[in-house]
């Protein structure tokens, strides 16, 4: 199989229970496209950006989207939840199977700190199959904008890259350009999924693996259902960019050595700009 059904559901979040009306867009998505594969939800979906809602690796989230995944026979991504675990709290992401399995979970590895206080990071890549279509990547939201997560993801076999977002601020537009270019960079599809009010400000966007828009959200309630194509994604691999640049073979085959990236690398410049706190008021 080469053609995927993908949809990506941009939703009014509270702060409160959301799993009611994640259930009540299913239906409706289910409904109208009964050939979506796989749904995408935006991240904190599940009680928006609220510590005080973190709940245990198995709690009535995640048992409740394994009850909708397996009720419409569909791939859940539910978004993310804060969920505690040995006295940490962490912005985990969920992937359902049909079946109702769980079959990936993934903690946010880059927190918005120092908005996203009292976020521990994680420390894993997270890529799983759907057997017999392609393999997916999982990020969340500010994961995106550090292309060394991205580039490990894809070297891990990742074709189209899941990013559950929750951006409501002034910078949401250079999200949306570094979403276009992992796309190009990476030979990947992405789908940046956003949410609403407490959820975030819209505007979601999906990419095709030479950076075309497939999809450029606006600030309402979106249900976005598209066909990825992972032959093309394969093809445009090992021909290059709609035939010309052939990015991941280049980085594959390159012989220099980048020093920031060696174990105990420290520079002066990066230590010269001061420690990460919000900005404060200039007079």
């Amino acid at each position: 199989m080469s053609k995927f059904a993908v949809a990506g559901v941009q939703m009014s979040i509270t702060m409160h229970d959301n799993m009611p009306e994640i259930q009540k867009r299913l239906e409706v998505l289910m409904f109208l496209y009964p050939w979506v594969e796989m749904v995408v939800f935006s991240e904190l979906s599940a009680h928006g950006p609220n510590h005080a809602s973190a709940e245990p690796a198995g709690g009535p989230f995640e048992t409740r989207s394994r009850e909708l995944a397996e009720k419409f026979k569909i791939w859940l991504m539910p978004g993310s939840y804060y969920q505690k675990r040995d006295g940490n709290i962490y912005n985990t992401a969920i992937v359902i199977n049909p079946q109702g399995e769980l079959v990936a979970s993934y903690d946010k590895m880059f927190p918005f700190t120092p908005y996203e206080v009292g976020t521990t990071p994680g420390d894993s890549f997270c890529v799983f199959d759907v057997p017999d279509v392609g393999r997916f990547g999982l990020n969340i939201c500010y994961d995106m904008w550090f292309p060394e997560l991205t580039r490990t993801l894809v070297s891990m076999g990742a074709e189209v890259i899941l990013n559950p977002v929750l951006a409501s601020f002034v910078d949401r537009h250079a999200d949306l350009a570094i979403v276009q270019a992992s796309a190009a960079m990476f030979q990947c599809y992405v789908f940046s999924i956003n949410g609403l009010m407490a959820g975030g400000n819209g505007y979601s966007r999906v990419v095709d693996p030479s950076g075309r828009l497939l999809h450029d959200g606006n600030v309402q309630e979106e249900m976005i259902p598209l066909e990825v194509d992972f032959d093309l994604v394969r093809r445009q691999r090992r021909r290059g960019v709609l035939n010309m640049g052939q990015p991941l073979k280049s980085f594959r085959d390159h012989t220099v050595r980048f020093p920031v990236y060696e174990p105990g690398y420290q520079s002066e410049y990066l230590d010269s700009l001061g420690a990460l706190v919000k900005a404060p008021r200039v007079r």
